[in-house]
């Protein structure tokens, strides 16, 4: 696999929209945007701040282009631009307040989910999970695009979904109604297990197109196979953001304690409290695996999308079909679904040497050193 030899097309909004949602004309769109302070969206204030970053590249690539032409080319309407306040978490439910451009203060429940059938919603923190289940709640269709960069905008939202779909897929008829999956991780020549029981449910996918009437969420960049694994035991090393290492111990699905492998024990005495006080904040709540071509962005949205990598989750897993949903954690501050990947570019100190899936009575090897196995490789050139 090198990601870096390949190439993309340039970044197309008309083409982007087109294939991930095929649109009717007068379909109305909307695009969200988190803000400290969601005032500042007011007269685009919000844009003399050098470090908003994601939300320039909401202005500029999909408002303007909006504006300028796509819109009309396209035969939509609206293109309106709403900011809520920052969650400060992955997944975390929305606030209902947001603010318009002209100042003027909505709510997002009465004002915009119902009168829009498109939202794009290009924030800091993940919003897919509370975005799916207001889709549900009043039929629109969108996708979340959180930590927009310039590599995403230039490779992983620059691909054809048509093609990411049906490789997603061959992955997935590969590896759904597995029994089991299990992970060799190394660190400093230790040598850990995590299995993650599947019992024969179907694999999902992650694919782009979120196409028809159905109300939906497509998290973009998208491009992999996953589970909600209905049971976890082992152990498995964990990176926290800071660089600190722990290794967690599993059982009965849930990470139960995290012991220090380097780095500050405050850390460690800090998750550990978290997960004593809010115990669900532990559980597993996704297995997945990456299935695109891509360069690594620095941003997690696109890099667990990386054939070779692979990811678990702990917490809110409801907008995946789980069972855990904001109301069964004791705090709604801990209701996150955080993402944990496994990559040579995220966690440089970790080795997943080996993952395997028990399946129709046989296991097979699926990754190896972040490469994908001959298993992998095979399936794709069906």
């Amino acid at each position: 696999m090198h990601p870096n030899a390949r190439t993309f097309p340039p970044f197309s909004l008309t083409r982007l929209l087109t294939t991930v949602f095929e649109p009717k004309g007068g379909e109305r769109v909307a695009i969200l945007i988190d803000l400290e302070d969601p005032a500042d969206v007011k007269d685009f204030a919000f844009l003399k701040d050098p470090a908003l970053t994601i939300q320039r590249h909401a202005y500029d690539v999909f408002y303007q282009g909006l504006q300028k032409g796509v819109l009309k080319e396209m035969g939509l309407k609206g293109g309106d631009f709403f900011a809520y306040k920052i969650t400060g978490g992955s997944n975390l439910d929305l606030p209902d307040r947001a603010v318009t451009p002209d100042g003027h203060e909505v709510s997002l429940e009465k004002d915009v989910y119902p009168n829009y059938n498109l939202i794009l919603c290009i924030s800091t923190f993940s919003a897919t999970a509370p975005l799916t289940a207001f889709a549900k709640q009043y039929g629109f269709r969108g996708a979340t695009l959180h930590g927009l960069n310039e590599i995403i905008l230039a490779s992983g939202l620059a691909v054809d979904y048509n093609e990411v779909s049906k490789e997603a897929e061959k992955l997935r008829l590969g590896l759904t109604k597995a029994d089991w999956f299990e992970v060799d991780y190394e660190v400093f020549d230790r040598k850990y297990t995590l299995k993650l029981i599947c019992n024969q449910q179907e694999a999902q996918k992650s694919h782009g197109l979120c196409r028809g009437t159905e109300p939906d969420v497509a998290n973009l960049p998208a491009g992999e196979v996953y589970y909600v694994p209905e049971g976890a035991e082992g152990q498995f090393p964990l990176r926290y953001e800071t660089g600190t290492l722990a290794l967690m111990d599993v059982k009965g699905g849930r990470i139960q304690q995290a012991t220090l492998i380097r780095g500050e024990q405050a850390e460690v005495d800090a998750h550990n409290a978290k997960l004593k006080s809010d115990p669900v904040t532990g559980e597993i709540g996704e297995l997945g695996f990456g299935t695109q071509d891509l360069p690594v962005s620095g941003r997690d949205i696109q890099d667990e999308k990386v054939l070779g990598t692979m990811h678990v989750a702990t917490g809110r897993s409801d907008h995946l079909g789980g069972h855990l949903v904001p109301g069964l954690f004791k705090e709604a501050k801990n209701a996150t679904h955080d993402d944990i990947l496994f990559s040579p570019a995220k966690t440089p100190e970790i080795e997943v040497t080996q993952v395997r899936m028990r399946r129709d009575g046989k296991t097979v090897v699926v990754l190896e050193h972040y490469q994908p196995a001959p298993y992998l490789l095979d399936l794709l050139k069906k």
